[in-house]
């Protein structure tokens, strides 16, 4: 019985989470301007790794962004046909392509990230005590270790 309090806990636990999150990125969707680029949040992360990557393959993009190889291609033909990725012949394998960040990509991404951490900020001093800063570090650790963890060993 307690075994699977403890399951309904974490599971409420994740709900939770989970929805506290999605605000989370609406909120900082909103607050950045992102949604005035007209590109989806897929095409935003995807323009976000060529710049944080590039040059990169579109395999290593859908690696990075946990997305399938005809994901990738469609968000990079958006992409390309918005003049903010352009794909060169890799030197190492002619038939692949290596994708990099037109300097507006570099200054479009840099300026929505700068958004995001401005908000963030920002509310952090307003909403956050000072005695509850150290609570926000812990979940950030916390958050970070979810974020980091392989399941896929069935573990717990």
């Amino acid at each position: 019985m307690n075994t699977d309090h403890a399951r309904q806990q974490s599971a409420a636990t994740a709900e939770r989470l989970n929805d506290a999150m999605k605000r989370l990125r609406a909120r900082l969707r909103a607050e950045s301007g992102q949604h005035a680029t007209g590109l989806t949040p897929t095409q935003l992360s995807v323009l976000a790794s060529v710049v944080r990557e590039g040059p990169v393959t579109a395999a290593r993009l859908a690696s990075l962004e946990h997305v399938s190889p005809q994901s990738i291609a469609q968000s990079l033909a958006v992409l390309k046909a918005a003049g903010l990725v352009h794909g060169e012949p890799d030197p190492q394998d002619g038939r692949k392509k290596l994708m990099s960040p037109d300097p507006s990509a570099t200054d479009l991404v840099g300026r929505l990230l700068q958004g995001r951490a401005v908000f963030l900020a920002r509310a952090i001093d307003r909403v956050v005590a000072p005695g509850e800063r150290q609570d926000v570090e812990k979940a950030i650790e916390l958050l970070e270790r979810l974020a980091a963890d392989d399941l896929s060993d069935g573990g717990i």
